[in-house]
């Protein structure tokens, strides 16, 4: 199932994220990421190869950055980087060389790109590659092995805390644009977001966007679509810090901190401290038009809170409940995204589209192989007949085709194409097509009851019956919907 469903995916994109890591996961490959070269730093700090194995015995790399004769005893805090496959650790730099200066030793290491694609990750893998990072850095000389920390960016914000729940030599989590939403509610989200940021209103939207997700997730395409962040949430004992930047287009930065709070306080755990930037993005990092675009530099003070909460934190005088900030900016809330019913699962929807290609698609191809064969029939051809099997087939590839490309380019601003009163354009051509292939479809329904040609009735019967079944199906993705 989940392989015809990335088959299906891949052919509609063409037309247009317990301890010791060594001891999990066994079922992947003992093989090695691949390096990349150590980082080129500023004047004042120092860094040093390290090499560790993560989940299934995988061989990972990466950095230890700190000040240049820095003090023993300090403290380390590891980067798990957000969603992306093969991440280098150049990536996360820039957060590594600011937190370095603050006298922290900082371990970034290169992303897996074993076991884990847009179609394939597992959370728990990504933790214990993070533990095996934090091991490592509690063996590094200088380093006080009891005030070592674990830092994630977006997707690294569900994955830390699973961390820190498994281990009890993490003594501090940070998160940034983190989420306490389920994936797919805050992917579907995200896009919405872009969409409705790029303009776009109604039903593609409000329906089809949204539609598409649940039947991705249904088909396996979606990994760990319905992952649950409170109950790991409720088993962090170690104090946590976590940012939000007040124009996070990835992350709802209004719905989710005080579910992260509830879920924390729900484990007996109020040792947490939540700040929010002024004119930042996800990243904390500086944006000039609202979250779309991402400057280099970090929100100013952002680092600066970092070396200060962790000194507090590792010292045993972590804040209790401490929010401060101004106000996130959230045009509008998330929706649940519940698992489909049966009759709307991703196997429904193959036997649908089988029906289609086969109702639609059969039609031309008997006239090709008739004019082929050069078989001479009495029967005229209809014209309604024609429509209906070239419109169907055309909202089958657009439709798809349009949505999976809104899809992957969507985020912070999608590119929906040109607008018409709030609609893109590509979607009002397939909803006027959908309207036109079921008005045909009533003309050929009439012509088909008074064909007696057997093979012709047939022919037109299947094509009549992908009709009928289309526009239930038009409805549904919203093609019939304002």
């Amino acid at each position: 199932m989940k392989r015809a469903f990335a088959a299906l995916a891949a052919a509609l994109s063409l037309v247009v994220p317990l301890g010791p890591a060594a001891a999990a996961t066994p079922a992947l490959a003992a093989t090695p990421a691949a390096a990349t070269a150590p980082p080129s730093l500023p004047e004042g700090l120092t860094s040093a190869e390290v090499s560790f194995r993560g989940s299934g015995n995988l061989l990972l790399h990466g950095s230890v950055i700190s000040p240049a004769g820095a003090r023993d005893g300090r403290a380390g805090i590891v980067l798990v980087h957000g969603a992306g496959t093969g991440t280098p650790r150049e990536k996360l730099l820039g957060e590594a060389v600011a937190f370095a200066r603050q006298g922290l030793s900082v371990l970034v290491y290169d992303k897996r790109s074993e076991g884990y694609s847009t179609f394939e990750r597992s959370y728990s893998v990504l933790a214990d590659d993070a533990l095996g990072a934090v091991e490592t850095l509690r063996s590094r000389p200088g380093v006080d092995p009891g005030k070592v920390g674990i830092w994630g960016l977006s997707e690294g914000g569900w994955v830390a805390p699973l961390a820190a729940s498994r281990s009890a030599h993490i003594s501090f989590v940070i998160v940034v644009g983190a989420n306490a939403l389920n994936p797919l509610r805050q992917q579907t989200w995200a896009v919405a977001a872009g969409l409705r940021k790029a303009g776009v209103s109604g039903s593609m939207v409000d329906r089809a966007e949204p539609t598409l997700y649940r039947v991705v997730a249904d088909g396996g395409m979606f990994p760990e679509p319905y992952h649950d962040p409170a109950p790991v949430l409720a088993k962090v004992r170690q104090p946590v810090l976590a940012i939000w930047g007040v124009h996070d287009l990835l992350t709802p930065p209004r719905e989710t901190p005080p579910i992260f709070a509830e879920s924390l306080r729900a484990g007996g755990n109020d040792r947490y401290t939540f700040r929010f930037f002024a004119g930042a993005d996800h990243a904390a990092h500086l944006t000039p038009d609202g979250g779309v675009t991402r400057q280099p530099e970090l929100a100013p003070g952002y680092p600066e809170l970092v070396g200060a909460w962790v000194g507090e934190a590792t010292s045993g005088h972590a804040p209790v409940a401490q929010v401060s900030g101004p106000a996130p900016v959230q045009a509008g809330d998330s929706v649940g995204v519940p698992p489909t019913e049966w009759w709307e699962s991703g196997f429904v929807h193959l036997l649908v589209l089988v029906l289609f290609l086969v109702g639609f698609g059969g039609y031309p191809v008997v006239a090709l192989v008739r004019r082929f064969r050069r078989t001479r029939t009495e029967v005229a051809p209809v014209r309604a007949a024609r429509l209906v099997s070239a419109g169907g087939l055309a909202v089958l590839a657009g439709g798809f085709s349009y949505l999976f490309y809104v899809l992957m380019t969507g985020g912070k601003l999608a590119t929906p194409g040109p607008l018409l009163a709030g609609r893109p354009v590509v979607w009002l051509a397939l909803q006027a097509v959908t309207v036109m292939t079921i008005v045909a479809t009533a003309v050929t329904a009439i012509h088909w009851r008074r064909v007696t040609a057997r093979g012709e009735k047939v022919r037109l019967g299947l094509l009549v019956a992908g009709g009928a079944v289309f526009v239930p199906w038009a409805l549904y993705w919203g093609l019939l919907l304002p």
